[in-house]
């Protein structure tokens, strides 16, 4: 009687484990995996090949002491941190007569992100100080290309704070505070035409900026 109870188990304890073996191993591998398999789902949806939006890019005026804005065409992004990395991208590309960039033209864009506050944090490659000319008026015409293009062209970024080689930096070239973000500065853009030129005495915001507290004890 023990030995039969003993077989019997034996054979109920088998007839289980083939049942397991069959709904957890065999079935799916003969049917294989869902139709709506969650990475299929969760592939991002690309961007529409081709779309580019009008943006205004800075480019150092004939006076060599003023910007002036030139209409260009730059990718569609969505995301305003994406549409930012687009817009530095054209502005540091090399550039031909009579265009002249106030930027190293060996400068890159290692990195930007933007905060929830609308403040854009833009890392830029060593060369952007390294290979400056340096002087108070060149080192404000480098700051306000990237600040004023993307504040100018993206209503979702306030400020733009500097960033050099993935470190925060006291100044550029020596003269103007970037330990804060900055907000748009359109004073040291010229306006069409000869007459609506700013002059130089009509250009108070820079030249606070020249004279902060930095210059006060270099």
């Amino acid at each position: 009687m023990t030995s039969r109870r003993i077989a019997l188990i034996a054979a109920f304890t088998t007839a289980a484990a083939v049942l397991v073996w069959v709904m957890f191993v065999g079935l799916p591998r003969w049917y294989g995996p869902p139709a709506a398999a969650p990475v299929t789902a969760a592939s991002p949806v690309p961007a529409e090949p081709g779309r580019k939006i009008k943006a205004r890019l800075f480019y150092v005026e004939e006076d060599g002491t003023h910007l002036t804005a030139v209409e260009s065409e730059v990718p569609y992004a969505e995301a305003p941190a994406d549409q930012a990395r687009q817009i530095i991208a054209a502005q540091l590309a090399p550039v031909s007569e009579p265009l002249i960039s106030a930027i190293p033209p060996s400068t890159t864009l290692r990195a930007l992100f933007v905060t929830e506050q609308g403040f854009a944090f833009v890392d830029l490659s060593a060369e952007v100080a390294s290979a400056h000319p340096g002087g108070s008026t060149n080192e404000l015409l480098t700051i306000y290309t990237i600040v004023d293009a993307l504040t100018l062209n993206l209503p979702a970024i306030t400020a733009v704070q500097l960033l050099v080689d993935g470190k925060e930096v006291d100044t550029l070239a020596g003269h103007v505070d970037l330990r804060r973000p900055l907000p748009k500065n359109l004073a040291l853009v010229a306006e069409p035409g000869p007459a609506t030129t700013p002059s130089v005495g009509q250009e108070p915001a820079p030249q606070n900026q020249e004279r902060g507290p930095l210059d006060a004890i270099r």
